[in-house]
Formats: C-alpha cells, sequence, structure tokens
C-alpha cells in the first residue's frame, strides 16, 4: 500500500536560508566539495547549516549503485581526486568545525571502494586541526575487509555503516547490498579495534512491520553497535520506493525506548532523524561510556 505523499504537520520544516546556511553553501562550492545534505536532499539542512555543521560526501557525486530509497545519481564515476582530502581539511580548519561527518557515494569501480581517500581525510583533518573529531559512514566495501581495517588504522572517532532497513525488504531497496554483509562489517570493526565506537541507522516507513524494526536493532546489537538513527523515509521521487507508513512522533520515541532498552549507548529516534543527526552528541554519549575509536 502507499500512503500520500502529503508531509504531515509533525514533519513540516521551514525553508533554507539564514546567512550562515548561504556562506557555508558559497563556501562548499568554492572548494567543489560535495555534501550529501544536498545531494540527499536531507530536510534537515537548513538548520545544521545555520549551526555551522554539515556532512562531506567525498569520492565524487555520482554513486555506482541504484538504491531505491536514494536521491544521488547513478551511473559511471569519472576519475579519483587525490586532492579532494587536503581541500577538505583546509575547508573544516578555515570553518574552525569541532566535529565532522564524512560519507561517500558507492564506489564500486575501486579496487577498495574508496577507503584510501576515507582515511586520508581523517589524517589530513587530524593533522590540520587535532581537536577535531571525524566520523565516517562508509559504504560496505563489499566485503572486503583490507580495506575496512586501512579506514580504521587512520583513527575515525565514530566508524558508522547504515543497515538502512530490515532483513526482509533489505534487497527489494538495496539490490547490490547484503544484509548480513552491513552486520559482518560492523562485527568486524570490533575484532579489529575492540574500543571502537560503531554507529548505525535505519529508515522506517518502507513496509517493514514493527517487530522487525525490533529485531534489526537486536541484530545490530549482537554485532555489538553503539549508537543508532532511526528516522522516516522520504520518497525523493516517483521512480523511488514508495512510502508504505508514516511514523509519528510518539512511535518514533518509542523505538527509541525499545533501542535503550536493547543497550544502545544512545539511540536518536524522531521523524527528521538522519545518519549525521547531532552526530557529536551522539559520539559523546558513546564516549562518557568509555569507548573510543583508536588504530590497534
Amino acid at each position: 500500500m502507499t500512503v500520500t505523499r502529503r508531509l504531515p504537520e509533525w514533519f513540516k520544516v521551514p525553508m533554507p536560508g539564514g546567512p550562515n546556511y548561504m556562506s557555508l553553501r558559497e563556501q562548499f562550492r568554492s572548494e567543489e566539495l560535495h555534501t550529501v545534505c544536498e545531494e540527499a536532499q536531507c530536510p534537515n539542512i537548513g538548520d545544521c547549516w545555520e549551526r555551522g555543521t554539515a556532512t562531506f560526501m567525498i569520492l565524487g557525486d555520482i554513486c555506482t549503485r541504484a538504491c531505491a530509497y536514494c536521491a544521488v545519481t547513478t551511473g559511471v564515476p569519472q576519475g579519483l581526486d587525490l586532492q579532494e582530502p587536503i581541500r577538505l581539511a583546509e575547508t573544516v580548519e578555515r570553518l574552525g568545525l569541532r566535529y565532522v561527518v564524512i560519507t561517500s557515494v558507492n564506489r564500486d569501480d575501486l579496487p577498495d571502494g574508496g577507503a584510501f581517500i576515507f582515511a586520508q581525510c581523517v589524517r589530513q583533518i587530524h593533522r590540520r586541526v587535532p581537536d577535531c573529531k571525524v566520523e565516517l559512514l562508509i559504504p560496505d566495501y563489499q566485503g572486503n575487509w583490507d580495506a575496512l581495517a586501512a579506514t580504521i588504522d587512520a583513527g575515525p572517532d565514530t566508524l558508522n555503516h547504515n543497515i538502512e532497513t530490515v532483513r526482509r525488504v533489505f534487497k527489494r531497496v538495496r539490490p547490490q547490498g547484503e544484509y548480513d554483509q552491513s552486520l559482518e562489517l560492523l562485527r568486524r570493526v570490533k575484532e579489529m579495534s575492540p574500543g571502537a565506537v560503531t554507529k548505525s541507522g535505519m529508515m522506517v516507513g518502507l513496509g517493514e512491520t514493527w517487530d522487525e524494526i525490533v529485531e534489526t536493532m537486536q541484530d545490530l546489537r549482537s554485532v555489538d553497535c553503539d549508537l543508532l538513527t532511526i528516522g522516516q523515509y522520504l520518497r525523493p521521487s516517483r521512480k523511488h520506493a514508495p512510502i508504505a507508513k508514516w511514523y509519528t512522533p510518539a512511535e518514533f520515541d518509542e523505538l527509541r525506548q525499545e533501542g535503550e532498552a536493547l543497550g544502545f549507548h544512545h539511540v536518536a529516534s524522531g521523524p527528521l532523524v538522519r545518519s549525521s543527526y547531532h552526530a557529536d552528541e551522539q559520539h559523546e554519549a558513546a564516549t562518557l561510556g568509555g569507548l573510543t575509536l583508536n588504530p590497534v
């Protein structure tokens, strides 16, 4: 069943356009940097950019996959920008950022899935701004665990990989991914670096049941995932997967309580929540519990 595309009242946000928003937009474009905030049409863009925070998207803006929920352009990427980590670090330094989230398109055309560039971004930022914490939201690297190890060795402060949806729905909306491979990635992070801060996120509204959401949270806890985000799926266009349900704020609050009861250090759950939503606060919740992601 497809529900109406009209947003519920609780989901409406002001149009972006404040002075900080405009300043950041111009800066990112002048540096030829991409943000997932724009590419994925994130509803929090106005709020986050006005607060001076953004999620950078590296490795270009063309994705080798075609997930049924994602607004990022699918196609054949062209080349690799080896200077991107330096430009990104210079921008972080110039903006005085203290917590940065970096994600990417899928680059299945690269042998390491882009792990080298991820690692260089972390190293360049830590070199220029030692006090800045870096969270990486990485793809599955097609199960290349050497690429994962190279990423961890760079010393990101949080390692995030999104499960995105429940097992039954997974193949329908992520045909080029594997549910169990995503869980295995998170498990291996802990194996490679036992004190790691790990994080995952999922969307609801794609046709899953309540019990399946809880089962997915249990699966994530079974691999010792520390942090979780849960947000409402929004359909980018008519060619994308339809919305099966609008979850209410009360239901999101109940999901947060379910997750906390399962042992997550922090659960951000709400209609507007996305992977990088208040990421600095989530990291703080994990580190207060004694976790830190350092290379072994």
